[in-house]
């Protein structure tokens, strides 16, 4: 890399700042003056910020490519108590900086290959041959994409590699209660946190980045509509029992426990139902560090929409 700007979570009001971020929206529109500015978000792997360039109209709005790196030159600004960047200059990283755009990307903390072999040991770990070998076939089936799928578009572990992330924590926090709690079968519970999530990939669109859109499936069908057809598809062509492919679609189908969140069914069995949870847990435990992670401690967060919209506190600790 051989530009370094400032990063995102350092920006000052006031100052005049020369950065290098990743241009993820953009749209044209009319100020109040009846003139044309573009209004941009950017980001790194610290954050997002927006941003405007004034006076600046469809010429060089069709020239601006999203999921590109740009230098900016800009005075930070703030608007209802957010910050955001008016832009002097702005103008395409060379290619060299490009090559390195991964760098840029908010990304899980542990290496993705890492990850997955972990998580193909969890899958080892489960006994029941028809278990298993459904589950191996679901997540080899998705392999490719794992190593960078974020977990969602915008909410929780929407980061690259976000997806590998939840599951594993997922996974190991089911170790823990099964500790406590003896009459756990972890052959379910490992099967459940391994594939509730896989048909994300399919739900979403996304590059090697972990930028991510909704494809036409995932608008009208839905990952757990989507997952229930790949355990039928995939357990079919294994010839697994008929009793495994239904708890298994169960506890895809009620994962989300209710059916204004998607779900048709709630849990009907003790691994279903602690699936459930535990998928919660992750994604609160995710959604709170990163939404107070920029804020100082003593200070609240800005509404956190996942979270009913509520200003997260940071303890003096």
């Amino acid at each position: 890399m051989r530009f370094i700007g400032v990063s995102i979570s350092d920006l000052k009001q006031g100052e005049i700042i020369n950065g290098i971020y990743i241009l993820r929206k953009k749209e044209l529109k009319e100020a109040s003056n009846k003139k044309p500015y573009i209004d941009m978000v950017f980001s790194d792997k610290t954050g997002e910020v927006q941003a405007k360039l004034w006076d600046a109209g469809e010429e060089i709005y069709t020239t601006l490519q999203l999921n590109m790196l740009y230098y900016v030159n800009a005075k930070v600004d703030s608007f209802k108590e957010v910050i955001q960047l008016n832009i002097n200059k702005i103008r395409i990283a060379d290619p060299e900086d490009q090559k390195e755009i991964y760098k840029f990307v908010p990304s899980a903390p542990i290496p993705a290959e890492e990850m997955l072999s972990e998580i193909y040991g969890y899958a080892n770990r489960i006994s029941n041959t028809d278990i298993r070998k459904l589950v191996l076939k679901l997540i080899k089936n998705k392999e490719e994409q794992l190593i960078y799928f974020p977990a969602a578009k915008s909410l929780h572990h929407s980061i690259r590699s976000g997806l590998l992330y939840h599951i594993l924590r997922m996974l190991r926090l089911s170790d823990k209660l099964k500790e406590i709690y003896t009459e756990i079968n972890l052959d379910l519970l490992y099967a459940g946190v391994l594939i509730h999530d896989l048909a994300k990939i399919g739900e979403l669109e996304s590059n090697e980045l972990g930028i991510s859109e909704y494809s036409k499936e995932g608008q009208l069908l839905g990952h757990i509509l989507m997952g229930i057809c790949d355990i039928e598809r995939a357990g079919n062509e294994l010839g697994i029992s008929s009793e495994v492919i239904l708890l298994l679609k169960h506890m895809i189908a009620s994962h989300h426990y209710e059916p204004e969140y998607g779900s048709p069914k709630k849990p009907m069995f003790l691994e279903a139902e602690l699936l459930h949870f535990i998928d919660m847990i992750d994604a609160r435990v995710y959604d709170y560090a990163n939404s107070l992670k920029n804020v100082e401690e003593g200070n609240f967060s800005d509404p956190v929409w996942s979270l009913d919209k509520r200003r997260l506190y940071k303890p003096v600790l």
